[in-house]
């Protein structure tokens, strides 16, 4: 059963999405805190709840995207499971729609709320919570002077007069100055202003407490609680009639991240991660081949430029426009919504990187000449003198490359318990291979053992002619050895570096160990 590294996920709020085999999301959850959430599942016996425990029998692999609230990941979930309908949140999920706050494109514009969006108007939202959307329906209303469907019925006399109307009637409306009030009220849906605002309706509250009118300053309060549920507004879910690639870019002293969001008419539909070593990147030439294999979006918004000058900008704006048969701008926002969801992708990317990048540690602590992005570890099994196996895991970039494991029969000798000798054949048979084929080299290599599995193995290295890292982790003391060194290096054994080599040790085990077994069915 799959199990995923929960020291991995953030704690922060956001989605979590659960793949298949097969790479299809079978389910997404939002959670306050996303460690926590996934972690109740993989924790938990699950009893009284049968559908979960078939869910975590389907999981193959997980991921996540970080928002900053319950609400915008209560928001991205919704619309997520709406576009994606994975098959085991159908039983779980309310179908409900969830309402906009749409300004229409009358001649003098109403602002309505709607639970259907269409081509007409301009949206806002959509808002999970209904007293909350009244609210900030109520205070656009009040703030700007806006027509509603009911500000002129029998009662348009009355609104006017209690100040919740613009005019005595629809046809006495300034046109010229009501648009512009329009204008302001989309500003403000958008998230734009709210400072200015929020000082403004502080004023005016002192300044009726200090007269006394209580009453009114009760109503500015409310109106100033209102205006604080536009910062937890979901960022990535505007309605939109086009789509955008988000590319936010992040490095350290030895790699780049790069974090890519596509977002579909507002939707955000994927996320996707690219790490790569630091001297060898270039911005520019990855946006040409990911967009090269990738459906071109109407923009692209980026943390940063990839460009020297506006004729090299222009000069990517049409290559990529070429390929995507459509008309494409790119943009390094400075403000405004676009803004936000770079700084959505860079906080993913930010966490992903990780304030201690586990391969930068690895680095700089065993002084390896490189960064470790491709790793392969060993380990023996053996019952005996008999059913004599070996194993190999593969990581690149952290990750488990599943395609790169590889399991050896011991050949050269027979009869015999021999870790020592087993180890050096393996290893020998491994990177004759690769030498032969002049096929990349790992980065690092790992052995389970002490002093005696690491001489082995680096016999079987300079018989190759090969120079490569090597180390072996020491189970019982969880200490590490290195090639030239009498003593062993001894780190926190709960320490980032050190939690990620004992998973690698431990996972080379378990696949070495289910080899074994299976050998010894046949």
């Amino acid at each position: 059963m799959y199990e995923p590294d929960l020291k991995k996920i953030p704690k922060t709020p956001g989605v979590y999405f659960y793949h298949d085999k097969d790479g299809k999301i079978i389910y997404i959850g939002k959670a306050k805190d996303l460690r926590n959430r996934v972690s109740s599942y993989f924790r938990g016996n699950h009893e009284n709840s049968p559908k979960t425990q078939f869910l975590l029998t389907q999981i193959a692999s997980m991921d996540t995207i970080s928002v900053d609230s319950e609400v915008e990941a209560l928001l991205l979930e919704n619309k997520l499971i709406k576009q994606h309908k994975p098959k085991y949140n159908i039983l779980l999920k309310d179908s409900k729609t969830f309402a906009y706050i749409k300004i229409t494109d009358d001649k003098i514009p109403k602002i309505v709320t709607s639970r259907k969006v269409s081509a007409k108007g301009t949206y806002f939202g959509p808002y999970t919570d209904n007293y909350l959307r009244r609210e900030l329906f109520s205070l656009t209303v009040s703030l700007f002077k806006l027509v509603t469907n009911q500000t002129y019925s029998t009662r348009s006399r009355l609104n006017y007069d209690m100040g919740k109307a613009p005019a005595a009637s629809l046809e006495e409306i300034d046109r010229e100055w009501y648009l512009n009030q329009v204008k302001q009220a989309k500003a403000f849906l958008s998230g734009k202003g709210h400072d200015k605002i929020a000082k403004d309706l502080e004023a005016k509250m002192l300044q009726a407490s200090l007269e006394m009118r209580y009453e009114e300053a009760q109503e500015i309060k409310k109106q100033l609680e209102s205006l604080s549920i536009v910062a937890d507004k979901q960022k990535v879910d505007q309605h939109k009639n086009y789509d955008q690639g988000i590319l936010a870019m992040v490095e350290d002293d030895v790699q780049v991240l790069v974090q890519v969001f596509s977002i579909v008419r507002g939707v955000l539909s994927g996320k996707k991660e690219y790490r790569y070593n630091k001297e060898d990147f270039d911005l520019e030439e990855f946006v040409k081949m990911y967009y090269s294999s990738q459906a071109v979006p109407h923009e692209i918004l980026l943390s940063q430029a990839c460009w020297d000058n506006e004729e090299q900008k222009e000069q990517l704006q049409l290559f990529l426009s070429t390929i995507g048969k459509r008309k494409l701008s790119l943009i390094v926002p400075q403000r405004g919504e676009k803004l936000a969801l770079v700084k959505l992708a860079l906080k993913n990317a930010k966490l992903s990187l990780g304030e201690e990048n586990v391969l930068t540690l690895l680095k700089e602590k065993l002084n390896l000449p490189r960064l470790p992005r491709v790793i392969e570890c060993f380990d023996m099994s053996n019952l005996g003198a008999t059913d004599r196996v070996g194993g190999m895991t593969r990581f690149v970039n952290a990750q488990k490359d599943t395609n790169g494991y590889r399991r050896f029969e011991i050949k050269s000798f027979e009869g015999k318990q021999d870790d020592f000798a087993s180890m050096k054949e393996v290893l020998y048979r491994r990177y004759k291979r690769l030498r032969d084929e002049q096929s990349e080299m790992p980065d690092l290599i790992i052995v389970d053992g002490g002093k005696g599995q690491l001489s082995s193995s680096v016999e079987s290295l300079l018989e190759l002619g090969l120079n490569l890292p090597i180390i072996s982790l020491a189970k019982q003391e969880e200490e590490i050895f290195v090639p030239g060194r009498s003593d062993s290096y001894k780190f926190p054994k709960n320490s980032p570096m050190m939690l990620f080599i004992r998973m690698i040790r431990d996972t080379t085990h378990d696949y070495v160990i289910s080899y074994n077994r299976q050998k010894r069915k046949i």
